[in-house]
């Protein structure tokens, strides 16, 4: 077969097995040159090609394959980008231009790094892996949040009330969250206690510390999956035994502060067993006190009856250690109050009057947790309730048992309300056991879906 040297006008010719070229000089190098602007269509190209420019470039599906393929500043409209091989996407590199599909079959890298190396991002979206907790998280416009690692499949919204009654009970029990009725048995607690500490994700549910007839203090942190029934399951120990009556959780990570009415916080990974370690301080000494969370703070509240700790309400964040800082203050100067939060709110419920002879109030506060400052007023609870057990869900916070004056007057009473809205609280239903000083905890509780 003859090689074409020039190809001028023409409708058809063919070629096989030797080179062509098209408005070239000299002799052809590939099967194919052509120097200029090739226009057609119906077109296909076999074989490894390189684009050296693709502007204004429009196609249904682009495949890249072990090239290397520089695209510079160039921009193009794609439908669907397919890539064989890793992919390996650097710190600086920007994709411009609008992508519907990206379909990779063996791996993608994303940017990688501990906690205290997140920076301030100005993409609302842009993710990395997490080598600290182990886990992808992407940037909201505001903070970073974890990709969460469970699937919601809408059985969620169990609470687990535990402990409670001087001089403590081991009995749990447990309420469907998403719909009204009273309580049923769960299991019991590896001891008699009340005043305990709680921290739960979605799937385990911790109690620790707690004071009880004999021995006076515990400093035992029990374990309970809280999908199923049954007793407890010994997870580890405090730093030190006594009240911890407050905790607070994301979905890896379990506070318990004030731990034996001092200003220790103490923490543990949720999914493990072992011991507690030392966190930080909160401000004041804890005493009574509360506390709840969003993803990636807590919020802490002493119960204490004197200044400067009475109605403070204190902050720390929950992925890396240190001390509690003020957010604000709860209304009235009241004492003892019970929260729980779902990812943007928290309620302050119940309580005593801060002046003798220290009678049961029925008010709920309200903090939006994003910000600082001090509550404002919500509602009020059924009635006047105090050193009742609190926790919720997204949607519901639920306030159990408790105290109905200042003697003591234990109840069996469970009220709800709607973070959504403000109002008053309704009858959700019923404890088996009148119980105060017992906390609870939830799988879907404002902690969740970060850390």
């Amino acid at each position: 077969m003859a090689t074409i040297r020039r190809a001028g006008f023409g409708s058809v010719f063919e070629v096989e097995n030797e080179t062509v070229g098209i408005g070239t000089t000299g002799t052809a190098t590939n099967t194919l040159q052509v120097l200029g602007d090739i226009k057609s269509s119906d077109a296909t190209v076999i074989g490894l090609s390189t684009l050296t420019t693709y502007q204004g470039f429009v196609g249904n599906e682009a495949k890249f394959g072990n090239a290397l393929i520089d695209v510079e500043s160039q921009a193009g409209t794609l439908g669907e980008i397919v890539i064989e091989g890793d992919v390996t996407v650097s710190s600086a590199s920007t994709l411009t231009s609008s992508v519907n599909q990206l379909t990779l079959t063996d791996s993608f890298s994303v940017p990688t790094g501990n906690t205290d190396s997140r920076i301030h991002c100005h993409t609302a979206g842009s993710m990395r892996f997490n080598e600290d907790l182990g886990t992808l998280e992407f940037y909201t416009g505001d903070e970073w949040r974890t990709v969460n690692s469970f699937k919601d499949t809408g059985n969620r919204g169990r609470a687990v009330v535990a402990a409670g009654v001087d001089p403590g009970t081991p009995r749990m029990e447990y309420l469907n969250m998403s719909s009204q009725g009273n309580s049923i048995e769960f299991g019991e607690l590896s001891v008699s206690r009340y005043y305990v500490g709680r921290a739960s994700s979605s799937i385990r549910g911790l109690f620790g510390g707690g004071e009880g007839p004999s021995p006076n203090t515990y400093d035992t942190i029990d374990y309970i999956t809280i999908a199923s029934t049954g007793n407890a399951i010994d997870f580890g120990n405090l730093t030190a035994g006594g009240r911890t009556g407050s905790g607070a959780s994301s979905s890896t990570r379990g506070l318990f502060t004030g731990v034996n009415k001092t200003d220790v916080i103490n923490y543990v990974q949720i999914m493990t067993l072992g011991n507690a370690l030392d966190f930080g301080d909160i401000l004041g000494s804890g005493h009574k006190s509360t506390a709840t969370s969003s993803p990636t703070r807590f919020f802490y509240q002493s119960g204490s009856t004197s200044a400067p700790n009475q109605g403070r309400i204190e902050v720390g964040t929950i992925a890396s250690t240190g001390d509690t800082i003020r957010f604000g203050e709860i209304t009235d100067g009241k004492r003892q109050v019970k929260t729980a939060s779902n990812q943007t709110r928290a309620l302050f419920a119940g309580g005593y009057e801060n002046n003798s002879p220290y009678p049961a109030i029925s008010l709920i506060d309200k903090i939006t947790m994003a910000s600082e400052g001090n509550a404002t007023n919500f509602g009020n609870l059924t009635s006047v309730k105090a050193m009742g057990a609190t926790t919720g869900s997204q949607t519901r916070f639920i306030y159990a048992a408790g105290s109905s004056d200042g003697n003591s007057t234990r109840i069996t009473a469970i009220d709800s309300v709607d973070y959504a809205s403000d109002g008053n609280a309704i009858s959700f239903g019923e404890m088996g056991l009148a119980r105060d000083n017992g906390n609870a905890v939830s799988d879907s509780h404002g902690g969740l879906g970060g850390f």
